[in-house]
C-alpha cells in the first residue's frame, strides 16, 4: 500500500471518520474515499453501500473490479438518563454490537449496582460531554424526561451531527422542548432529525418493550445513512 494512502487511511480512523480504500484489482493502485466524497456510477453506488453495511468485498463496476475495503468506527450509544429503560436498553444495545454509555447526574439512579459492567457517569452531561465528545457514529437517546438533564445533551447531538437522536415524551411534551431547543439555537432542520416520541411505533409499554424499540430505531437509522440525501432506495 501506497504510505500516503496508509497515513490517510489511519488518520481518518483516529478520528472515528468512516473510509473506504478502494483498490483497482487490475493495476493494483488504491485510494481512501471519505464519507461525504463524491464519487459517481456504479463504482459510486457500492462505495455507498460498503459505508452503510460496513462490509468490504469486491465489485465489478465500469467494466473494472475493485477491491472495497470498509472502514467504519464501531457506533456508540449514549443514554442520558439511568432509568428502567436504560437497564434493559444497555446489555440489548451491548449485544447487538452498540456500546453503552449512561450519563446522569443523579446520584440515586446512576448507581453500579443498577448498571454493572456498563460505563457510567454520574455527572452532568455538559461536564461529560466536553471530556467525551460526541460525533457522527454516536446515537443519544435521552430518557430523563428532565429538561435540566436532556435540553444540554440534544443540542450537543445536534451540533455534533449524531447519526441518531432520540427523546422520550409525548408529542406535547416534544413542543414545549423545540421551543426550548431553538431558545439555545438549534436549528428548525435539526431539530426535525430528533425521533419523539422515541423509538419505532410497536406499541411498546414496558420500559423492556420501550427498550426494544429504542435499539430498533437506532439499527435503523445507522443503517439508512445517506439514504435520503442520496436518493437511494433501501
Amino acid at each position: 500500500m501506497d504510505p500516503y494512502v496508509l497515513k490517510t487511511l489511519n488518520a481518518e480512523r483516529r478520528a472515528r471518520r468512516a473510509a473506504v480504500l478502494v483498490t483497482d484489482l487490475g493495476d493494483g493502485r488504491d485510494r481512501v474515499v471519505r464519507e461525504g466524497d463524491t464519487v459517481a456510477g456504479e463504482l459510486g453506488a457500492a462505495i455507498g453501500r460498503a459505508f452503510r453495511t460496513g462490509l468490504s468485498g469486491s465489485v465489478e463496476a465500469e467494466g473494472r473490479t475493485f477491491f472495497l475495503n470498509a472502514h467504519l468506527p464501531q457506533p456508540r450509544l449514549v443514554v442520558i438518563g439511568a432509568v428502567h429503560i436504560s437497564q434493559a436498553l444497555a446489555p440489548m444495545a451491548r449485544i447487538a454490537g452498540y456500546p453503552v454509555e449512561i450519563i446522569d447526574p443523579r446520584t440515586a439512579f446512576a448507581t453500579p449496582d443498577r448498571f454493572p459492567d456498563v460505563p457510567l457517569h454520574a455527572e452532568w452531561p455538559q461536564d461529560v460531554l466536553a471530556r467525551r465528545p460526541l460525533d457522527s457514529y454516536t446515537a443519544l437517546a435521552a430518557v430523563t424526561h428532565d429538561p435540566k438533564i436532556d435540553d444540554f445533551a440534544l443540542k450537543a447531538s445536534l451540533d455534533a451531527g449524531c447519526f441518531y437522536v432520540g427523546a422520550l415524551g409525548s408529542r406535547k411534551t416534544h413542543a414545549k422542548r423545540v421551543e426550548r431547543l431553538l431558545a439555545l439555537g438549534a436549528g428548525a432542520e435539526d431539530i426535525a432529525r430528533i425521533h419523539s416520541p422515541i423509538g419505532v411505533d410497536i406499541g411498546a409499554a414496558s420500559p423492556a418493550e420501550i427498550a426494544v424499540a429504542v435499539l430498533a430505531e437506532v439499527i435503523s437509522a445507522f443503517r439508512s445513512r445517506g439514504l435520503e440525501r442520496k436518493g437511494e432506495a433501501a
